[in-house]
């Protein structure tokens, strides 16, 4: 943890490590997002979206599940996808897992 407004934190774990592929995904569209002309997420939002998150659930989550629950608000508060849509593709990505 990094940012923990004042709060004393645990250890940070320096090693380096391959990150798993969906995290791969999840930095790629974070950087894709940030370099469009205008960004559909900016840094400042996705820090907002982050520290909003909550304690709890901020403790529970790695480093990319913080990045793409706050990825994911932003593009709803901006309207870029839906609600609807966006149980739609969860619940498609569940039965193809499925299977």
């Amino acid at each position: 943890m990094h940012d923990l407004g004042g709060l004393p934190g645990s250890t940070i774990d320096r090693t380096e490590h391959q990150n798993d592929f969906w995290e791969q995904r999840v930095d790629a569209l974070m950087r894709a997002l940030g370099t469009l002309d205008p960004p559909l997420v900016r840094t400042d939002e996705l820090r907002r979206a982050i520290e909003g998150i909550g304690a709890e659930a901020y403790d529970s989550m790695s480093y990319y599940e913080r990045w793409i629950s706050a990825i994911t608000e932003v593009l709803l508060e901006r309207g870029v996808i839906s609600v609807n849509e966006l149980s739609a593709k969860i619940a498609e990505i569940e039965e193809r897992e499925a299977d």
